[in-house]
Formats: structure tokens, C-alpha cells, sequence
């Protein structure tokens, strides 16, 4: 189906934008402490959902638009209580969580097995 190619695409597309978003956030551009620190490690997740949005696994699809919601929370803390650049950082963690949920949501929807055509006459 094209309209699922399309949503794995999305999905990896904001995916690996996030994880970037993060790990540039937390190694340089607005670390917690200067020089980097642990948190850098709340990319780990997003890393172990990539093979399965990679191989279009609907339960990985499922579980990462529960999950999201964590980074989207972590983001509006930063964007509404942060200083100097984890401000903005905070906003486009966010809004990359939030559309993130939406096209792991679509696709999930779409690819529900009561959704999907039956090739076989009835």
C-alpha cells in the first residue's frame, strides 16, 4: 500500500530527526550540566524502535506512539522553563514528538488488520 510506505516514511524521517534533535540538545547546543551530560541517554529508546519502524512492525509503531509522550513532556518542561538555547531545543523536541505520535498513530490505524483488503473474493 503507498499510503503505509508513506507513513514508515514519515515516521523514520521524524524519528531520526528526533534523535538528532536530542543528542545535538544534550552533547552541545543545551546541555544539563556543560560538557554533556547522562541524559543524552533518553535517545536510547528512540535507537531500539528504528530497526522495527525500519521493518514496518505495526506493534513498534504502537508501543513508540505511547512512548512518545515522554520527550513531548521533556520538551514543553524545557521550552517553558529553560534559558538560552534549550528553549527553542525544547519547542522542536515537542513539536517532533507530537507529529511523531501523529504519523506512528496513522500508520497504526491504517495498518490494523480489520482495515486491510481481502484480496480473496467472498
Amino acid at each position: 500500500m503507498p499510503k503505509l510506505k508513506t507513513l514508515q516514511l514519515g515516521t523514520c524521517s521524524l524519528l531520526l530527526a528526533l534523535i538528532a534533535c536530542c543528542l545535538v540538545t544534550e552533547l552541545w547546543l543545551a546541555p544539563l550540566r556543560p560538557g554533556g551530560s547522562w541524559l543524552v541517554l533518553k535517545v536510547l529508546p528512540l535507537l531500539a524502535a528504528l530497526p522495527g519502524i525500519l521493518n514496518a512492525r505495526r506493534y513498534t509503531f504502537q508501543w513508540l506512539s505511547l512512548a512518545i509522550w515522554v520527550y513531548f513532556a521533556w520538551g514543553m518542561v524545557s521550552a517553558c522553563s529553560g534559558k538560552g538555547n534549550s528553549i527553542p531545543l525544547g519547542a522542536l523536541e515537542a513539536l517532533l514528538a507530537a507529529l511523531l505520535f501523529a504519523v506512528c498513530a496513522a500508520y497504526a490505524r491504517a495498518s490494523a488488520p480489520s482495515r486491510q483488503r481481502s484480496n480473496s473474493p467472498s
